[in-house]
């Protein structure tokens, strides 16, 4: 009997043989064997849980807390970003960033706010939730890039005008950043060869947007991930894998064979 998983990857190969253009749209998951938590999803730390605070991760992160419970919100920024301290690129990362040198046109759509795809060669990011490292003020102009909060007294102050800091990612309840929005949705326009997801449980519209529409218009849908999301079931292929390992395979069988 044939072993499922690999038809699956041979399926992905020869999709990948077949391609010019694709979309790839990034989740926690492709940085969970960098070391990172997932925070939904099988195995997340907040996987249908409360916080220590009896508030759900969403509510702790949300633009309403920050702005009525700035400390509440920090303290799970920071308890995020010690999580990911120290932590680096992994295979996932790196064979997209070899992905994009060998297709015609290449991007990656993610809600990851670790910087790894840029750390890892990725050019073509859309980082559409921003990024943790670099924190802004929330009174005047001043912004600074950090490697990680060791140094940031927790909740931090602005060096200026003594206002709060908070990192330039999205909250929720806030806005998606407009340059971000404008650069996914010029991409969008022109079609994909092929639309790949990948440790994203697909929770938000814009996430499994790119998927939907590829599947209206017949164009091949993969899907890398060991949980089912909300667009499992809209997916030519399912791969129940991990990130770094499927894409190590996918791309070395591709190497053999292009």
């Amino acid at each position: 009997m044939a072993n499922p998983i690999e038809e699956q990857l041979n399926k992905v190969v020869e999709h990948l043989i077949q391609a010019n253009d694709i979309f790839v749209i990034t989740g926690a998951g492709c940085s969970a064997d960098s070391g990172l938590p997932t925070y939904r999803g099988s195995g997340g730390i907040y996987n249908n849980k409360l916080t220590e605070d009896g508030i759900s991760i969403e509510s702790a992160l949300s633009q309403s807390v920050f702005k009525t419970r700035p400390e509440i919100t920090w303290k799970y920024l920071a308890e995020i970003e010690r999580g990911a301290r120290g932590a680096r690129p992994n295979s996932a990362h790196t064979t997209l960033a070899l992905m994009e040198q060998e297709f015609a046109r290449f991007w990656i759509l993610t809600q990851n706010v670790d910087g790894f795809h840029s750390t890892a060669g990725s050019n073509n990011v859309i980082e559409i939730h921003g990024n943790m490292y670099r924190l802004i003020c929330t009174g005047c102009d001043f912004q600074k890039s950090y490697t990680d909060y060791s140094g940031v007294k927790i909740p931090p102050k602005c060096p200026q005008c003594q206002e709060l800091l908070r990192p330039n990612i999205v909250l929720f309840e806030e806005s998606l950043p407009e340059e971000q929005i404008k650069m996914l949705y010029r991409e969008m326009q022109i079609p994909f060869d092929l639309v790949i997801s990948i440790g994203t449980s697909s929770y938000f519209p814009y996430i499994s947007e790119p998927i939907l529409m590829a599947n209206q218009a017949n164009i091949p849908t993969v899907e890398i991930n060991p949980s089912e999301t909300a667009v499992s079931h809209l997916v030519d292929t399912k791969i129940e894998l991990g990130a770094a390992h499927c894409l190590t395979e996918i791309w070395t069988r591709y190497q053999s064979q292009r």
